[in-house]
């Protein structure tokens, strides 16, 4: 009803899951050439928090907690540490509030497009790790969407019993920057403090995968 949000919310299902096969293409099929050992994740889990914020109205909208699939691939560099991209998807819910009806719940897509690092200790069995990304983050809908950088950071174990095959236990926080406004603070002669009002979505994840080694 003229409302307008801080991302717009409407999901584009077929996008995000082209992305994610293409993005894996790109990056392991070259890398697989290579000297470097290359390890594929393909996961399931859940993500939940998160706020969006409704202009008119000035009303914090809660992203329901909602089932999240994707894929990591790691490129190898060094002893432990690698390459890391990551793909996470999303199809969540969140309330529209209606004047004088109940209020309007419509389904969101967010997708996570990350690249970073990630450090890996021991070379056994068991292999605890911690890494961070940044990229882009989609939130959209079957006509609209919109695109905001964001950062992620987490850690977790590689259950690894044979060489080539394994599981992989995650849990990431992202934060994702959806606006942000430059004000002009206290001026001297010359100088003038500028402060920066930014909103952030923040959301936590679990996820676990097969690892799958070549």
């Amino acid at each position: 009803m003229g409302a307008h949000l801080k991302p717009s919310p409407r999901p584009n299902a077929a996008f995000p899951r082209i992305g994610f096969v293409a993005a894996l293409l790109l990056v392991a099929l070259p890398a697989a050439t290579g000297a470097q050992t290359v390890q594929v994740a393909p996961f399931g889990g859940y993500r939940f928090g998160g706020d969006l914020y409704e202009d008119i109205t000035g009303t914090a909208l809660d992203i329901d907690g909602a089932p999240s699939l994707g894929g990591i691939v790691d490129v190898f560099v060094d002893r432990g540490l690698s390459f890391t991209f990551l793909y996470s998807h999303q199809e969540a819910d969140i309330d529209l509030p209606a004047l004088g009806d109940d209020p309007q719940r419509v389904s969101l897509a967010v997708d996570h497009w990350h690249g970073g690092g990630t450090q890996e200790f021991g070379g056994g069995a068991v292999r605890p790790f911690y890494g961070g990304t940044l990229g882009l983050t989609r939130f959209g809908g079957s006509g609209d969407s919109e695109i905001r950088f964001s950062l992620a950071g987490g850690g977790g174990v590689k259950l690894m019993p044979a060489r080539h095959l394994g599981l992989r236990l995650d849990g990431r926080v992202y934060a994702v920057f959806v606006d942000g406004d430059a004000t002009t603070g206290i001026c001297t002669p010359g100088v003038c403090f500028i402060g920066l009002d930014v909103s952030v979505v923040w959301q936590a994840e679990f996820t676990a995968g097969v690892v799958m080694s070549f």
